[in-house]
């Protein structure tokens, strides 16, 4: 048995295959992207993304075995390439970079109101640029292919720039984006156009930070570029980031805005916040007039409310201790001059409320061009009536609101101006709503909003009434739309009698022949009502004979009893 035994063992031994050497290949920007865009970045949730992140690390090591110790006490373990025989070894210090920058980016952005919190988040770039570094190392072992490592290097470069960009040490910053820029590059150019578009993408978004970066070493053509770029851009994670360059500019600018004058009265801007908002306020009138299309307007008035809406938060954070305002937010009545800071948030309020309208005006403008009627390219939706109607009410809505802010009662030219607006718009709205009424093809209620809506002020309006007018006089007398392809498709079957179909017109053969289809002969049965032996009315002339013989005679009762028992009850009655 033993020597049995050593004979299957010396024959295991001598059949083990001596295994191959693997190339490992790692997608890391398409590996990122995927995971950011699925996992919280697509809305600029960074926490969401750090813990996705984290829950990737855990379940990567408990499949390969690779724990970092046990419950109680934990035993880092650093991957060495000899042992690498998994591809997903490598995913381990690219999700343990991506995890940190996370973190970074997330405390970046609360750093605004905690300025402690931009210490930590360099800290975590640092870490990040560490694991990073890490996965290079790997990825330059010639167990990976030409690719990986090309990828590794573009990532460590990206993430030290992102470290010296937010530490400001701009040229250093703007040689780690080049360097990442480049390899990105090359790699799209050796690829199809299906790979290269997530390459040529994060190129798209180096950009903006080597032109920030020229800008702050002293090249004074790049916030141009940087502007040009946010005009031509939509609304994406590459123009928030252009944005956030472009309010880091601003802040240099603030220093000088101190006071802001308003319906002949000046109040004093004392926050940086509203200061950054008030500039992008002026700069935005000529981005908008330098915008090409309509989108890219909308994409500047979305990013310029957003900004309002953190700059009133502001102001009323710093007017809690204001009763006035206080009392003002309750909805109760102010009488009496408003503080300065309080006019400034009434300001910010007329403001956001006239923006939104005008960008509620560039959306009717993209509407109309795609109502029915008109021609509408493949895979867009016709536009409604209705939904301009909608955006009418919102516009009337946000008018009527600027009256009764705070600060403005007294203000007579103002209370006209926008008077004189709602009935402009009213007159649109009511243009929307005939509308309508047009496409249900209820003409009598049309025709009395197009009478309606005969405003002196708007000529151009007027005329396009007064031609739908007339158009809905012509459709109300034919109400048949596209009559000869109607009746060039319409199909009757020979067997319908030309009594059952008297108002269609249709040129039938058949009537002219032996056998025309006139009617249905013989007729077919139809039940009718039993007629009745009497009716109601000949009831009161109907004289009955007399049943009294048939009736049978009942005995009086005898005695005194009985006389007086008929006497109260009607006895003796028959």
């Amino acid at each position: 048995m033993a020597a049995g035994g050593e004979s299957m063992t010396g024959e295991d031994e001598n059949t083990t295959e001596i295994p191959v050497a693997e190339t490992f290949s790692v997608e890391v920007l398409q590996l990122v992207k995927e995971a950011q865009q699925q996992h919280g970045l697509r809305h600029g949730d960074f926490q969401r993304y750090r813990s996705y992140c984290s829950r990737r690390i855990r379940r990567i090591r408990k499949s390969l075995h690779f724990p970092q110790g046990t419950k109680h006490k934990v035993t880092p373990k650093k991957i060495v390439i000899d042992n690498v025989t998994d591809v997903r070894y490598l995913h381990l210090p690219l999700f343990c970079a991506e995890r940190t920058w996370a973190y970074a980016m997330q405390l970046k952005s609360e750093a605004n109101t905690e300025p402690r919190k931009k210490f930590h988040m360099f800290s975590r770039l640092r870490k990040a640029e560490k694991y990073a570094e890490e996965l290079s190392e790997l990825c330059e072992s010639p167990k990976c292919d030409a690719k990986t490592k090309l990828e590794s290097q573009a990532y460590v470069t990206y993430i030290k720039g992102a470290l010296q960009f937010e530490q400001e040490n701009w040229k250093s910053a703007i040689e780690f984006y080049t360097k990442s820029k480049t390899i990105y590059e090359k790699l799209a150019s050796a690829f199809t156009e299906d790979v290269a578009a997530s390459y040529l993408q994060r190129v798209d978004e180096i950009v903006p930070n080597i032109r920030y970066c020229a800008y702050n070493i002293g090249d004074e053509s790049a916030i141009n570029e940087l502007k040009q770029m946010r005009r031509k851009g939509g609304e994406d994670q590459l123009t928030s980031q252009l944005d956030e360059l472009l309010s880091q500019t601003r802040e240099k600018q603030a220093v000088t805005l101190s006071e802001v004058t308003w319906r002949n009265r000046t109040a004093q801007v004392k926050s940086e916040p509203v200061r950054l908002f008030l500039l992008s306020v002026q700069e935005s009138v000529k981005e908008v007039e330098k915008s090409e299309s309509i989108d890219s307007k909308v994409s500047i008035y979305e990013s310029l409310l957003k900004q309002c809406i953190d700059a009133q938060q502001v102001l009323r954070d710093s007017l809690q201790e204001d009763p006035v305002f206080k009392a003002a937010v309750r909805g109760q009545q102010v009488e009496g001059k408003i503080s300065n800071q309080h006019y400034l948030h009434t300001y910010l309020t007329y403001l956001r409320l006239t923006n939104t309208i005008d960008r509620n005006l560039l959306i009717i403008e993209n509407l109309k061009q795609y109502l029915p009627g008109k021609p509408v390219p493949e895979g867009r939706k016709i536009t409604k009536p209705q939904d301009l109607v909608r955006l009418f009410d919102i516009i009337m809505q946000n008018l009527g609101e600027i009256p009764n802010l705070h600060g403005l009662e007294d203000d007579t030219s103002l209370s006209e101006e926008i008077s004189c607006r709602i009935l402009g718009y009213k007159a649109f709205r009511l243009f929307y709503i005939a509308q309508s009424y047009l496409m249900a093809k209820k003409w009598t209620e049309t025709i009395a909003l197009y009478e309606k809506n005969e405003v002196k002020n708007l000529n151009d309006l007027i005329k396009q009434v007064d031609g739908e007018k007339y158009s809905c006089h012509a459709s109300s007398i034919l109400d048949v739309e596209n009559i000869t392809d109607q009746v060039e498709t319409m199909k009757i079957s020979p067997k319908t009698p030309l009594s059952e179909r008297m108002d269609q017109y249709v040129e039938d053969k058949s009537l002219i022949g032996k056998k025309p289809q006139i009617v249905h002969f013989p007729p077919d049965f139809e039940p009718i009502p039993c007629r009745p032996l009497f009716f109601d009315l000949a009831l009161n002339h109907v004289d009955f004979p007399s049943l009294e013989d048939k009736l049978e005679q009942k005995k009086a009762a005898g005695g005194i009893t009985g006389f007086v028992k008929g006497w109260f009850w009607g006895g003796g009655k028959k």
